[in-house]
């Protein structure tokens, strides 16, 4: 970069708002070359160069992203095997599913006879009220964006929308009471709407069991603060981020505040990985981290086990392929009722978005069975096409993210980021067809580090070989992250499936 570019490239050569500052110094460093394609950029770094903070730089990157001049690919996204809201959907299923189990003591527990109270019904947040009422609860959301409510009643993942809070809470309490299944959204913010929930629940006119939130957390930005209309969000954003951001996290403050106290109050309360915790604190609240993430709540036994999100792709395009594939893993594993129930489900209310998909959680062992059959369809032209084999990143040990699938590690390797490389080098080595490294996924960019695997089914004799090798390793690799990590249920399953842990072979 020239002297003269690159004084012009710094915010006190540049009018307006530091956000356009960093716009203006940020976009002249990709037209120049210095940010060249496949360059990693990172804002803290960003930021200290232009001698701002980050809430700037975020802005700006968001409208470059919005030109087209660069991406921000995370997470299953990142590797190609982003399936649209299904993926979040079944594991947002399986999270409410561990959560029958713990309320019932019953393996095969629902939550039918409880009431969810949950915030944000977006890209991610929207398979919240479907994920409940498949487990049979009643569930009542909340959302600022009315538009994001109708959305998902369009596709059958919200049963109706309302603006009025009691008849909101009558239809909710009615479904709870008849022990169905039944989901409502609300229009309205949470940071308000909670702690008047909380208010009734004191009160003794109701009782919400269950309380979570995904509004757009991570980045402040995108959660509206109280005292500021759904019409004034963007303009009030774009023209003073940094303010912005303070407000929303004091209203985020107030949002958990009122979540710790449900759980002072009894309620089951989780956070869903979405880094409000942490903006609370930033925004003066001191018990923020009082409740816990829901991976070592709920998930992080089953992780243990090598259990977790394994999905695949018809290239044909036929959502008969799916049909085909779905009554394959049924008839395979005949016993897992859990499963079966998912499967019924996802044929009967989820839309495919893309090429038709499927998800399902299956364990270290079981992966490799499925994989297996796959590429049997495809040899015996059971399907019309090869399937492409993948998974989420929320895995068993894929993933270094403190704040959600690696919180409160039992060694304290939170933020170890060996792991995931570990994983991406052993998935290379087994024959995947591609991997992929990068972060992100819900918690915010910088966050985490995610490894993700997809692989290829084709019905070639090479294909099984790669296969059998790869769905057996990269699940074992979760076997192994927690086994290191002092997990005894880890330990366990490494003996009783025969997965060797160089770790703690001796002499």
């Amino acid at each position: 970069m020239t002297e003269t570019a690159r004084a012009a490239a710094t915010p006190a050569a540049t009018s307006g708002s530091k956000s356009e500052q960093a716009y203006a110094a940020v976009k002249a460093r990709i037209v120049d070359g210095t940010y060249s394609p496949g360059y990693r950029l990172v804002l803290a770094k960003i930021a200290e160069d232009l001698g701002v903070s980050v809430v700037p730089v975020r802005e700006a990157i968001r409208r470059l992203e919005a030109e087209g001049l660069m991406m921000y690919g995370q997470m299953t996204a990142g590797s190609w095997i982003y399936i649209g809201t299904q993926g979040i959907l079944q594991g947002t299923f399986e999270t409410f599913a561990a959560i029958a189990r713990k309320l019932t003591g019953d393996e095969n527990g629902t939550l039918a006879g409880t009431l969810t109270l949950t915030g944000g019904c977006g890209g991610m947040g929207g398979a919240q009220p479907l994920a409940v009422t498949l487990n049979d609860g009643a569930c009542l959301i909340v959302d600022v964006d009315e538009t994001r409510l109708r959305r998902r009643a369009g596709k059958r993942y919200l049963d109706e929308v309302e603006t009025d809070l009691d008849a909101a809470i009558a239809k909710v309490l009615k479904a709870k009471e008849e022990r169905r299944g039944w989901s409502v959204g609300y229009v309205g913010n949470a940071a308000e709407v909670f702690p008047e929930i909380l208010r009734r629940h004191n009160a003794g006119e109701l009782t919400v069991d269950i309380v979570t939130d995904q509004t757009s957390a991570h980045d402040p930005l995108s959660y509206l603060p109280e005292g500021i209309t759904v019409e004034e969000w963007h303009s009030e954003a774009a023209a003073d981020p940094e303010g912005f951001t303070k407000k929303a996290q004091a209203s985020m403050a107030k949002h958990v505040q009122a979540m710790v106290e449900f759980q002072d109050a009894g309620a089951e309360v989780f956070d869903y990985g979405n880094s409000i915790r942490d903006e609370a604190r930033k925004g003066g609240y001191n018990r923020a981290f009082e409740f816990p993430g829901f991976v070592p709540a709920y998930i992080r036994p089953l992780f243990c086990e090598g259990l977790g999100p394994f999905r695949w792709v018809a290239l044909s395009g036929d959502p008969e392929d799916i049909a085909v594939t779905d009554k394959a893993i049924k008839e395979l594993f005949p016993e897992n009722k859990h499963l079966h129930r998912w499967l019924d489900a996802a044929a009967e209310r989820v839309e495919f978005e893309g090429l038709p998909a499927r998800i399902c959680w299956l364990g270290y062992g079981e992966r490799a069975k499925a994989g297996l059959l796959f590429n049997q369809l495809v040899k015996e032209g059971k399907v019309k096409a090869p399937i492409v084999i993948g998974r989420d990143h929320l895995d068993s040990g894929s993933v270094a993210s403190p704040y959600r699938e690696t919180e409160a590690m039992a060694d304290g390797s939170d933020a170890i980021a060996d792991w995931p490389l570990l994983n991406a080098l052993l998935n290379t080595a087994s024959g995947a067809t591609w991997v992929s490294i990068h972060h992100g996924g819900g918690v915010g960019i910088g966050r985490s580090i995610h490894a993700g695997q997809v692989s290829v089914a084709d019905g070639t004799d090479l294909a099984a070989e790669k296969l059998a090798r790869l769905l057996t390793n990269d699940p074992g690799m979760g076997v192994i992250r927690h086994a290191d990590a002092g997990y005894d249920r880890a330990v366990e399953v490494a003996k009783e499936r025969g997965v060797r842990i160089p770790m703690n072979e001796t002499k």
